[in-house]
């Protein structure tokens, strides 16, 4: 029961840093195409850095308490850059190179996403097992708790 809550709190997160990486992407491609503004869209990325980098970081950190060890070191490189950038203070974008490092930043968020989206297909097939394992313990057998007199 726990493991299927834990995979459940997983793929939540998972989810809101899917989405931070996605609104990421769409906010810097209307820029290429000069739908947005420089300024609105360095704005809107920015605000959301911070939080996708300590969901990153609570992930790892309860793969690490929970004992995935496999896992955790798949988030582990991902979360150590976000911790590297930060110290760098290279984690925000800046107006005034936005257009010099649109193309790398983003490939860095396509890559993001793509190890986002492997995580969400773990954690989508977890949470299946888990709730097959649910249904077939001993605790949920029906046939023996209504036959039993």
């Amino acid at each position: 029961m726990w493991s299927l809550i834990i995979w459940i709190l997983c793929l939540l997160i998972n989810l809101g840093l899917l989405a931070i990486v996605f609104y990421a992407l769409l906010c810097l491609t209307d820029l290429e195409v000069d739908q947005l503004d420089p300024f609105v869209a360095t704005a809107n990325i920015n605000r959301w850095i911070l939080p996708e980098f300590v969901l990153q970081a609570v992930l790892s950190i309860l793969l690490l308490l929970t004992g995935h060890w496999i896992l955790f070191l798949l988030a582990v490189p991902l979360t150590c850059y976000h911790a590297m950038l930060f110290i760098r203070r290279q984690h925000l974008i800046d107006v005034t190179e936005v257009f010099r490092n649109l193309n790398t930043d983003k490939k860095h968020r396509m890559i993001k996403l793509g190890v986002y989206m492997i995580f969400f297909t773990i954690c989508i097939f977890r949470i299946g097992a888990g709730i097959l394992a649910l249904f077939n313990s001993e605790e949920l057998d029906i046939h023996s708790s209504f036959l039993e007199f």
